[in-house]
Formats: structure tokens, sequence, C-alpha cells
């Protein structure tokens, strides 16, 4: 496994590279060009900017995290094989600078949900969380003032102003897409860039939904182990992998995690590991990486992952605001740095067990 940090490019991240190179084991990033907008081609040009930017630091570009899916994609709209189309370039491009690894999602609208981003836990770190008799009183037109309002003034990946501005054109462009059709129009994706994929050894690892079921009657269709075993038979080729997210899935708490690790196996192309605290089957909140800091076992979770030999890139996720800092929420330096090292002693323990 090849440990990583997410990074949002200069000008989007409070956390640099050299303190990134710092950290014990890390020695690339998962990166996005984050000012593009979806449906855009992304420059040649701007990746091999990126690309340097960060080789220069010391570091590796270990994969993509995003390359957004537009509407019109998702939602099978006018643009959609022209924005399929900019999609191919953007992976053509991406290929060419040996970057293989790319994820992505397909839920509508929102690209992840909470109703808090800085939830005060006992010890006085603060942390995203989900409260579902929160969600269900909120009106969504009025989440760009509730998003803004806690995210510190950084913008926040999946909530960009521009995005919340037409939250109303938004939910009217999903009104009659159910979870099938939403399904059919990621097959229909996915075999156009197939050929692009192929050529390039791209793998495209789609991330779960977040939260794992349906919020403001929109369709969710990346949830848990049948939608992985749907997923495959519809598209039964390597490049068409997953992002194993611990803490999406992991906000079902009937999601067997190990159980959907082992069956997933080679098709992990990419992982993020988290922990979550459950309160009540309607409220959870995200917590350090240390299995008794949360609800969730990460030695079996690392295990399984070990067992099946996944060896792509893995980071850790969103991590706890601690000791002052201040940074975009759940993106600071400090816990999650310490995320990296819980995760790599895991690991190291496994191995040595085993051998």
């Amino acid at each position: 496994m090849k440990m990583t940090l997410r990074w949002y490019g200069p000008g989007y991240d409070s956390v640099s590279l050299s303190q990134i190179r710092q950290i014990p084991g890390v020695h690339g990033v998962i990166t996005t060009l984050y000012g593009t907008n979806p449906g855009e081609a992304w420059d040649l040009e701007e990746i091999r900017a990126l690309k340097k930017t960060v080789e220069d630091a010391g570091l590796f570009i270990d994969g993509i995290e995003s390359v957004n899916v537009s509407d019109a994609i998702k939602t099978a709209g006018p643009d959609r094989d022209q924005h399929i189309e900019n999609y191919i370039k953007t992976l053509e491009n991406l290929g060419k600078e040996g970057i293989r690894v790319v994820c992505y999602n397909f839920m509508p609208v929102f690209d992840w949900t909470r109703s808090e981003l800085a939830r005060v836990r006992p010890d006085g770190a603060t942390v995203l969380a989900y409260n579902q008799d929160v969600i269900d009183k909120l009106d969504p037109d009025h989440m760009k003032e509730s998003i803004e309002s806690m995210s510190n003034g950084f913008v926040m990946p999946g909530w960009e102003p521009e995005r919340l501005d037409s939250l109303k054109d938004l939910f009217n462009l999903y009104k009659d897409i159910d979870s099938d059709i939403l399904f059919d129009n990621l097959v229909y994706f996915l075999k156009a860039i197939e050929p692009v994929c192929e050529k390039y050894d791209i793998r495209m690892a789609i991330h779960p939904d977040d939260p794992a079921w349906p919020i403001f009657n929109l369709p969710r269709i990346i949830t848990g182990l049948d939608s992985y075993k749907r997923l495959f038979e519809a598209v039964n080729k390597p490049f068409n992998g997953i992002t194993l997210c611990t803490g999406s899935l992991g906000t079902n708490p009937k999601n067997d995690l190990p159980g959907i690790i082992r069956f997933a196996g080679d098709r992990i192309a990419f992982a993020h590991v988290r922990n979550l605290k459950y309160n009540s089957d309607r409220d959870f909140e995200e917590a350090a990486h240390l299995s008794s800091d949360g609800s969730m076992d990460m030695y079996a979770i690392m295990k399984a992952l070990y067992d099946v030999k996944f060896d792509g890139h893995i980071r850790p996720d969103h991590g706890r605001m601690i000791w002052g800092e201040e940074a975009m929420p759940g993106y600071g330096l400090y816990d999650r740095a310490l995320g990296t090292q819980y995760l790599q002693g895991l690991l190291e323990a496994i191995e040595k067990n085993e051998r």
C-alpha cells in the first residue's frame, strides 16, 4: 500500500507540500485541478504544471480526486456526449503524464452532506457530523448559507459557490431521475470512456455515496455490497474500480466493511480509511482514526486490505480539527498526519505478524 495525503493545490489548501513531505511514509499526494468546472477538458499544460509543482517538492501525484462528472452526464442532458468527449480528453492528458488512478462520484447535487462541520467532541476537537433530524428540517435551497457559515472561509469540495448558487435548478434537473435511470447513465458513461482507460491503463475509482441513503429525495446508487455487485456485473472490466471509503460506506452501520473489501478485491483502486462514531441510527460524527475513538474496527479493515493484497494508494480521510489549527473542515494537517502514522503502524504489525 502506498500512503498518500489529499492536497487541493496552490491557493486552495492550508497545508503545504513541504509539510506533507515531512510526514513519515507519505511520498505522494492525491490532488486535482481545483479551478476547473465539471464538463470541461483539463489542459495538458496545466496538468504538467501541477505535476511539476508536486515533484519539485519531492513528492509524486499518485492519483486524481476528483475529475468531477457533470450533471449533464449524470442526467443524460443535451450536453452529455460533448461533456463525455471532454472527460475522455482529460483522461488522455492524465494518461500521457502517467497518472493512472482517477477517483470520481455519481452523486446527484451534493457530493457529500453533513449537518455540522465543527461539532465539538468531549476532548475539544471539532469534527464533521450528521444528524438526520437536522437534515430533515433543512430547506436545501438555503444550504449555501449554512455551508458558507461553517467552512472557515475555504471552498468546500462539492460545495463550490457557483454550484450552491444554482441549487434550485439542480434539484429541478434531477426531479425525474430515479436510481435506475441514474445507474443506467453511469453505465453509459463508463462504456464511453472504456477505450481511453484501457489505452492508458487508467483505473476509474467510483466513490460511494455519502451518506449511504437517499437525502432530499435524491437517488443513491453506490451504497454497499449489492451496489458493487450490480456495478461489476454491468461493466465487468478491470478499469471499472472503486474507491473504498470506509467513512462513506460506514455511515450505514449495517455495511460489513471487511466483507465488502474481500468481495471487491482487486477492484479496489484507491482507499480512504477513516473512523466514525455512531451516536444513534440517525446521528454520527467523525472520529480520530484510532479504533477506540469511534465505532469502527480499523484493524479489521486494514487486515482485510492486506488479505486481498491491496497494493494501491491509500490515505487517511477526514481528520478532526485539533491543536488550534485553522483549515478546511476535515482537511487540516495535524490529525490527518496522525492518521497516516496509525494506519501505517497497523499495517506494519499485520505484515510482521503474518510473516
